[in-house]
């Protein structure tokens, strides 16, 4: 059977669009290639013309989630560095993120499992975050507080799911919130001035 021009490329970007809703919602392991091709309305033989195996799929939905991260934060309209870290904690720090990981980013719906895979999933995963963590160092003015913005807002979003009361949820949030526009504060007190030795008395 003949297929149109551009048609397995659509099918590979909606199989890996359903894919990636999957796997963050119920977990790599725990999803497995049939659940995945159903979901994609495609049957399981299929999945074998896309991808070698789950574990390149995986490294596939890594290179697409962690693009589409970078690609929000670049199109993020604001200049200053306050603005611009306040429509990003909106953003990231939501109800709906927490409760809908379908949606949203795979960090803290998938890191914990990619912990665990081989040293060639484990080394793109680190590349690509490496260049989320470069655009948020040029924002933010700082390497160690873009690591630090990146583990608190990944952080915030696995502990607040886990908790079974969303007060509690939006408690930790806020939290997070407020404790990220301090570090900016502090940053801009402290990691801008130069180091130097103590003066002697």
């Amino acid at each position: 059977m003949r297929y149109p021009p551009g048609y397995k490329e659509k099918k590979h970007t909606e199989l890996l669009k359903t894919s990636g809703s999957l796997m963050k919602k119920n977990g790599f392991a725990a999803t497995g290639v049939d659940a995945l091709m159903q979901s994609a309305g495609m049957t399981s033989g299929a999945f074998y013309s896309h991808f070698a195996s789950k574990s390149d799929l995986l490294k596939a939905l890594v290179t697409s989630e962690l693009t589409a991260s970078q690609n929000l934060w670049a199109r993020n309209p604001h200049a200053s560095a306050e603005d611009w870290l306040d429509f990003e904690l909106e953003r990231y720090l939501s109800i709906q993120h927490v409760q809908q990981p379908e949606t949203g980013c795979l960090l803290p719906s998938l890191s914990a499992e990619i912990a665990r895979t081989d040293l060639s999933i484990r080394e793109l995963y680190e590349q690509e975050l490496l260049k989320g963590h470069a655009i948020l160092t040029q924002r933010l003015g700082h390497e160690e507080l873009a690591w630090a913005f990146i583990c608190q807002l990944v952080g915030s979003i696995l502990i607040a799911r886990a908790l079974p009361h969303e007060e509690l949820q939006r408690s930790v949030i806020h939290a997070s919130k407020l404790f990220l526009r301090s570090a900016l504060v502090a940053k801009n007190l402290s990691f801008a001035m130069p180091t130097q030795e103590p003066q002697k008395l």
